[in-house]
């Protein structure tokens, strides 16, 4: 069993988690810079390798059938749809998109089980995927930091912070753990991989879109959007 893919999603959040909570980076430049990369490397590895598979997997299945192809295509716009949806509650957490700093007194249940929904989806494509699991956790990475930040300035309470924290880095990991030994989730392994495409598209083209302030040109954000596609492409 290659543990890797369960680990790295997870050390991510962790190492995210404990980046904000203690050194508490100041600069939202670079985390912009971060998330600009973790986009291109996961819409990347998402176009160059999970979605060709994906369309094979759908021509084999229905051999003989001409809406084979079709029917993915319908599923990664199910996708797209359904991460739009999960987006009105988590008001767009996955992809950093989190303002204010009024205090709180408890956990934001709604952004949680959103982001624990959209963790958990992502795990799924990785067990036939294993590169994947390197574009989830740097994904989760900046995350987590602007997550924590965000729990932290809003005076969350720090045992629902790590709570919060903690159940999201295992939501990813407990996807992938489930494809690989759910039968039912493995007899339906290519549809689902078409509704999570959807979701990564929607995530990382709208995380390269709003990396920049005011959509000017930037030279370094344009450096590493092309870093993370080289990076996919010899993954």
């Amino acid at each position: 069993m290659n543990y890797s893919i369960y680990i790295l999603p997870l050390f991510a959040v962790i190492i995210g988690f404990i980046v904000a909570l203690f050194l508490r980076p100041k600069s939202k430049k670079n985390l912009k810079l971060l998330l600009a990369f973790s986009g291109a490397f996961l819409l990347s590895l998402t176009v160059m390798h999970l979605l060709p598979e994906v369309y094979e997997a759908s021509i084999h299945d229905h051999e003989g059938h001409n809406h084979g192809n079709g029917m993915i295509g319908l599923f990664i716009m199910i996708g797209i749809v359904f991460q739009i949806i999960l987006e009105y509650f988590s008001k767009g957490a996955e992809h950093g998109h989190v303002h204010g700093h009024d205090t709180m007194n408890h956990i934001p249940w709604l952004l949680f089980f959103s982001l624990c929904l959209h963790a958990l989806l992502e795990g799924m494509p990785i067990s036939n995927h294993n590169h994947l699991a390197y574009g989830i956790a740097i994904h989760h990475f900046p995350i987590a930091i602007i997550l924590t930040t965000f729990f932290s300035n809003a005076q969350l309470n720090k045992k629902a912070i790590l709570f919060f924290m903690l159940v999201f880095a295992f939501m990813t990991p407990l996807g992938t753990f489930a494809a690989e030994n759910l039968s039912f989730l493995s007899n339906y392994y290519t549809e689902i991989s078409g509704i999570v495409i959807g979701i990564l598209f929607h995530i990382s083209s709208t995380i390269i879109f709003e990396s920049s302030e005011g959509h000017k040109f930037n030279l370094a954000k344009l450096i590493v959007i092309v870093l993370g596609i080289v990076l996919a492409y010899f993954m």
